[in-house]
């Protein structure tokens, strides 16, 4: 089953109206926003990431998504399988690290024994107010397609990660991404659709148009790319960056560090240009999880 097919099934179930359709990152409760992540050892992060730095990663996957609806972080309840004392307490260190460097506070949650071999599995639930932004399906036709910071930084901080040599920059994107707080507060009241670059920015281009209802053209040309990253291909495609990506009117002018990289034209689907020229578009598109 994949990804795609388990969201298929779970649309049958009962839905909370604010769950939205199970369209969107974010449910809704009130004057809440709520999005949980689960990160997974061998999946998520490397079995020798330190610790801290998968505490930090799992508390920004959380804000990012709600960065991407424009909301203020309120607090965190935390699920956590207890399995070696070094490891747990170098994890809640740099949990309370995060806490405080990107802003919230515990509310509470679940302790579970993880039995000794098995790959952790870390849960965290993020609750923030007062959003802003809509949602990913709010692009028009004519729209353009815009995102912040630069893309791939991840993907190529994951390889230099993997062989224990490289750029130190890189490798910090992928272990210690920003959530984009700060700039999703200020996008909010200003586009038309936004949501977090978490799976590649291919797919998550392609998912914000087909809630949409119409179609994405992306140039490659465009997308940014930091320094030491050079493939844009494998960049928009690599996921784990948490930028935003978001659609506006015409004429649009960002308020925050931002390059446009694509259009929304009516029909359906995604297409791929460089420098004009159409492309054909690739197999995977970024990560989903059930594929092989």
């Amino acid at each position: 089953m994949t990804e795609a097919d388990l969201l298929a099934r779970l649309r049958r179930l009962p839905l909370h109206p604010g769950a939205h359709g199970l369209t969107d990152d974010t449910a809704t409760l009130g004057g809440y926003t709520l999005t949980t992540d689960t990160l997974v050892e061998g999946v998520h992060f490397l079995p020798d990431d330190p610790a801290a730095d998968v505490a930090w990663k799992l508390l920004a996957t959380n804000y990012s998504d709600l960065a991407a609806k424009g909301a203020l972080v309120e607090g965190v309840l935390l699920n956590y399988p207890l399995r070696d004392a070094d490891w747990d307490a170098a994890f809640l260190d740099g949990l309370d690290a995060a806490l405080r460097d990107l802003g919230g506070a515990l509310l509470g949650g679940d302790t579970v024994t993880l039995p000794t071999g098995a790959p952790r599995v870390l849960t965290l639930t993020a609750i923030g107010r007062d959003a802003a932004a809509p949602a990913r399906g709010g692009a028009r036709a004519g729209d353009t397609l815009w995102v912040t910071g630069t893309i791939g930084d991840a993907g190529a901080g994951l390889a230099i990660a993997r062989a224990g040599r490289g750029d130190a920059a890189l490798r910090a994107r992928y272990r210690r991404p920003v959530p984009r707080l700060a700039e999703g507060r200020a996008l909010a009241p200003l586009v038309t659709a936004m949501m977090d670059v978490s799976d590649g920015l291919l797919i998550d281009a392609a998912r914000m148009a087909l809630a949409s209802g119409v179609a994405v053209t992306v140039e490659l040309v465009d997308v940014p790319l930091a320094a030491g990253v050079t493939d844009a291909l494998a960049a928009a495609t690599a996921g784990d960056d948490y930028e935003l990506l978001f659609a506006a009117a015409p004429g649009f002018v960002a308020p925050v560090p931002a390059t446009r990289v694509g259009r929304f034209e009516p029909g359906a689907g995604l297409r791929l240009t460089r420098a004009g020229e159409p492309l054909p578009t690739p197999r995977r598109l970024g990560y989903e999880h059930g594929l092989r």
